[in-house]
């Protein structure tokens, strides 16, 4: 099953901005992250935030179009499935309904504590996924 969208508005700051005029491509990563992380703080209950931290195991990125410095950008992220430790997350990097990249991307849970791969509960997992 796949929840609703997560909607992250993104900020473009002129240091993103490379050579050629727009968004450096390693700028999306920083997006991507940063969509995924804010989805997990507001979907999950404060004591799974603190007792759980994210970090990125994998991104396929698929370019489509490039962004500039005055754009409004928008980072539309779905959790697709969670399997044990793992999250799989899809985030689409949108101009109004024009979609400037598409990432699927796999996180690992980590237990705050021992920093070392954690379940998530179910309960919590299907905080992100439709009922």
């Amino acid at each position: 099953m796949v929840s609703s969208a997560y909607h992250h508005p993104i900020g473009i700051a002129p240091d993103d901005i490379d050579h050629m005029g727009h968004v450096n491509n390693s700028v999306y990563l920083k997006w991507v992250q940063e969509a995924v992380v804010r989805y997990w703080e507001k979907v999950a209950p404060p004591d799974a935030v603190a007792r759980h931290l994210w970090i990125a195991l994998s991104h396929e990125i698929k370019y489509r179009r490039p962004t500039f410095l005055d754009d409004l950008v928008v980072a539309d992220v779905i959790a697709e499935r969670v399997e044990g430790a793992k999250a799989f997350f899809t985030t689409v990097i949108k101009r109004g309904e024009e979609v400037l990249a598409e990432v699927k991307s796999s996180w690992c849970c980590l237990d705050s504590a021992s920093r070392r791969p954690v379940r998530l509960a179910r309960d919590i997992a299907a905080r992100f996924l439709a009922d």
